[in-house]
Parts: structure tokens; C-alpha cells; sequence
């Protein structure tokens, strides 16, 4: 299972076909987590094995799903997509950090990795369409508790691959990117290795607070790069915690200044 470029290149669609297309995806993904949660999680979990194998196997469906939805998209002709580096995703302990230029982001980063955990939003556990996923497979909520940095902490210990968003939510387009330091403070506490994935979207689509109705007038690309490993214990010998989880927060914003080629604002 791979999304790394697709060979296949088509012209771009109508307007009215991609707005079409674009609210079946909607649909088919909704229908998706619903089918997933009343029928394929119930019969998993009927077969054998321990809570690890069960979690493993939740994510690993999960991961099929999501790869199967951007084939859709892709094949309605809603998207196109490129992956740099996805061959280095998915190792034990590995963080992997990423900017949230749109809505499925986190689709398209599950869809790299047979057995990811992810820190998702509260609502999403909550929501009818995605509780049964996001259950099964055992995804961290992002509350902003100290129990949530801790779980975090404990999964990447355990071997596990974590995928954050350290905005916490999407990046309001023209604006860069703002990182929260819980992600650092997670790096430092349990990750052995550090990984930011830089995401474009041209042109922009999914944003906050835009509907999906509202599409672009051409197609979407979207562009993952995966970045060099970051060594966080180079960044835990610096000084105490907190000095620490700033300096790695800070160059974290850095890089993904340089690899969206943003400037920092200047005050008025």
C-alpha cells in the first residue's frame, strides 16, 4: 500500500463534476466510518487475539480505508497528489510532525502508515461517523490535559508511531503556521526520533471554517514532504524541560517556515 505519486495523469475536471464528485467523497466518507463501526469493528473483534493485536489490526483497516478514500478522490478527479519520503514513515518511536493546511491532512498521513496513532480532536470521538474509528484504533484525544501529553508520551515509548498537529487545528490560509509546544514536550518525553512532514495544498481548500461546497476553480494538489530526522535528545541536553521544549518548538517552526517559503510577520 503506497501513495506515492500516481502514474496515471488526467486533465482536470468540469467545475460542476468536481463539486459533484467532492460531495460524494463527503458522503462515502461519512457512510465509510458508519460501515466501519456497525459492521467491520464488531466482527473484528470477534476474532483472536490479545488487546495490542486487536488495536493493530483497527489501525491497519483504518489505514486501508483512508488509502482507498484518496483513491477515490483521486480517480473522480476531485485531487492529485504527490508523497517525498513516505518510505521513512511508520518506524517505532518515530513522532512525525506535520503542518494542517487542510481537513484531511490526517487522512492522507494515516493512509502512509499501516499502525499510526494519532492525536485527533475531541469532537471526533463524539461524532457519529468517525467515533467507531477513532475508538477502535485507540487514537489519543487532544484535550489539552496533562493526561493526553502523558499518553502520548507512553505510546512512543512503547514502540508506537504518533502523528501530531501541532496548531491543534488548521492553518487559517495567508497565515503561518503557529505550534503549540505540547508536540515538543511530547518529543522530548518519549519519541526516539523526530520526523516533520511539510503539506501544501494549491490552491487552498478544506480550510477552517470554509465549507465543502466552496471548491476551487481548478483541481487540488496536495504535496507531502517528509523532512530530515530530528534527534530530540540533542535538544533535551540543552537545559531544563521547558528551555528544551521551546528551543525544539522553535526550530520545528523554522523548518516548516523554510519548506512552505513563508516569512515571519512583522509587527505594525
Amino acid at each position: 500500500m503506497d501513495l506515492a505519486t500516481p502514474p496515471l495523469k488526467r486533465p482536470d475536471a468540469p467545475w460542476t463534476w468536481r463539486l459533484i464528485a467532492t460531495g460524494l467523497s463527503f458522503a462515502l466518507f461519512g457512510l465509510g466510518g458508519l460501515f466501519l463501526r456497525v459492521a467491520v469493528f464488531p466482527l473484528q473483534a470477534l476474532l483472536p487475539g490479545d488487546a495490542a493485536v486487536r488495536r493493530r489490526r483497527a489501525r491497519h483497516t483504518v489505514s486501508r480505508s483512508f488509502w482507498a478514500f484518496v483513491q477515490f478522490m483521486y480517480r473522480t478527479r476531485v485531487l492529485t497528489y504527490e508523497v517525498e519520503g513516505a518510505e521513512r514513515l511508520g518506524r517505532p518511536g518515530q513522532l512525525i510532525i506535520a503542518n494542517h493546511p487542510s481537513l484531511i491532512d490526517v487522512v492522507l498521513l494515516i493512509a502512509q502508515i499501516r499502525d499510526a496513532n494519532c492525536v485527533v480532536k475531541q469532537s471526533l470521538w463524539d461524532n457519529p461517523f468517525t467515533r467507531g474509528p477513532v475508538r477502535a484504533a485507540q487514537y489519543i484525544s487532544n484535550d489539552g490535559s496533562a493526561e493526553m501529553l502523558d499518553a502520548a508520551a507512553d505510546a512512543l515509548k512503547a514502540g508506537q508511531t504518533l502523528i501530531i498537529f501541532p496548531e491543534g487545528t488548521r492553518t487559517t490560509p495567508g497565515e503561518p503556521p503557529r505550534f503549540h509546544r505540547g508536540a515538543a514536550a511530547i518529543a522530548l518525553r518519549g519519541a526516539r526520533v523526530v520526523t516533520p512532514v511539510t503539506i501544501s495544498v494549491t490552491p487552498t481548500t478544506l480550510t477552517k471554517a470554509e465549507p465543502w461546497y466552496r471548491i476551487p476553480p481548478q483541481r487540488v494538489h496536495f504535496q507531502l514532504r517528509v523532512g530530515a530526522d530530528i534527534d530530540p535528545q540533542a535538544f533535551a541536553a540543552r537545559g531544563p524541560a521547558p528551555i528544551a521544549s521551546r528551543q525544539l518548538n522553535d526550530y520545528l517552526h523554522r523548518h516548516f517556515m523554510k519548506e512552505l517559503a513563508l516569512d515571519e510577520p512583522t509587527a505594525a
